[in-house]
């Protein structure tokens, strides 16, 4: 399963709605894909389909969609948001990742 923060909800929430989402309805498709400096590469997106290959989660009131070839990467990931003039955006903190590159957008196993 996908953990989604109370601080990363209230953004995406506000995105979609922003976006022509409707979060009630609609999902945030959560991937990976090969590429980044460490490998592989997290791709977040809004989406108003689900696919035979997804696996379909909800959690802090967002739908989330996962092709299940994603899933296998993404087991135990909690999905958070930093803002501020510090803040990173979206950050993913999975527990599979052996290996992070300094701006938390890609990773490897």
């Amino acid at each position: 399963m996908i953990k989604v923060s109370e601080s990363a909800s209230k953004k995406i929430i506000e995105m979609m709605k922003d976006d022509g989402f409707d979060a009630s309805t609609d999902f945030v498709r959560v991937g990976v894909k090969s590429g980044g400096c460490s490998g592989l590469s997290y791709e977040l997106k809004f989406d108003k389909e689900i696919n035979d290959s997804d696996k379909v989660f909800e959690d802090s009131n967002v739908k989330i969609a996962v092709e299940k070839k994603s899933y296998l990467y993404l087991i135990g990931t909690i999905l958070e948001y930093s803002g501020g003039l510090n803040g990173k955006g979206f950050v993913f903190n999975n527990p599979n990742a052996q290996r992070t590159c300094g701006c938390g957008e890609s990773f490897s196993l």
